[in-house]
């Protein structure tokens, strides 16, 4: 996530070429609007020409704090009824490890601790949440064991099928399940895939589409897991999901071993999409939610 500090190394002691910055705040997946707005930016300033390295960092610092929202943004809870946390990306990101992360967190630490008015809830939530899990990902060799492994693990139920079933189907049955058993978070682990099979996301549409049926408002929160190590893939993949399914919020794994990290950026500046949590590690406690201030500090 250091990106920052290898940019001070590379033009340590130099002057800005500014076509090999450009190309170096690319590499670090902040994506190209951003990366020309700063480079306009910097080339607007008086005196440009006796720019050094730390006015460069200066500036990604103010850019990258006008992009990202100032606060953390929490799960809340909605009110009477399960809140549905819908997790969606393609395989190989860590999708199945977040949703047991995520549902290790909400369990011990609920939602929002000041809900807002009107439809969600009125008032803080227990300090121990009821969490359920749907397996949902009914096509991944052994991807029912695993989430299995971690709901035992973790002592948290889980409502599963058979392989080949129709995820939407059993999202529905684990939405009436989790109705009945007063559970405040229903996390549906959906099938990884990829972002560019038209059928695949179809499918996903599907799953919404059945969940809205029995809750206008589900799900309520809709996912993606991304691998801060693709780089610029993410962006693609962001941009896919939001189109078929409208993303609330974005997971970010492996970002404690990303040089770049800029995807953290790059989604929110060019989609308007929150990274609302991080994955850092292999244990359930190496999940927490994003912190934008945190993020920028460690930039170097």
């Amino acid at each position: 996530m250091k990106f920052l500090q290898t940019l001070a190394q590379q033009f340590a002691g130099k002057p800005i070429d500014w076509d090999e910055l450009e190309e170096s705040l690319i590499r670090a997946d902040l994506g190209v609007p951003m990366t020309a707005r700063m480079i306009k930016t910097l080339q607007e300033r008086e005196a440009w020409s006796l720019l050094g390295i730390g006015d460069v960092i200066k500036a990604v610092r103010e850019e990258i704090a006008r992009v990202l929202p100032p606060d953390p943004m929490p799960i809340r809870q909605a009110k009477g009824k399960p809140t549905v946390i819908l997790i969606v990306g393609v395989n190989g990101t860590g999708k199945t490890t977040s949703t047991a992360k995520l549902a290790h967190y909400l369990r011990g630490r609920g939602g929002s601790p000041e809900p807002p008015a009107g439809d969600w809830g009125q008032s803080p939530l227990p300090r121990h949440a009821q969490v359920m899990l749907a397996a949902a990902d009914t096509f991944r060799a052994a991807a029912i064991e695993q989430l299995d492994i971690w709901a035992k693990r973790l002592g948290i139920e889980m409502v599963r099928g058979q392989y080949g079933a129709d995820p939407a189907a059993l999202c529905y049955e684990a939405y009436q399940t989790a109705t009945t058993r007063e559970i405040d978070f229903l996390l549906c682990d959906t099938a990884g895939r990829q972002h560019t099979k038209a059928n695949l996301m179809a499918e996903l549409q599907k799953v919404k589409r059945t969940l809205t049926k029995l809750d206008p408002d589900a799900p309520h929160e809709t996912l993606l897991v991304v691998d801060a190590t693709t780089g610029g893939n993410a962006l693609s993949q962001a941009r896919e999901f939001h189109s078929a399914l409208t993303l609330t919020g974005v997971i970010v794994t492996k970002l404690d071993g990303s040089g770049k990290g800029g995807i953290v950026v790059a989604i929110q500046d060019e989609f308007g999409i929150p990274t609302r949590f991080v994955g850092t590690g292999e244990t359930t406690d190496d999940f927490a939610p994003f912190d934008a201030r945190e993020y920028i500090e460690n930039l170097v």
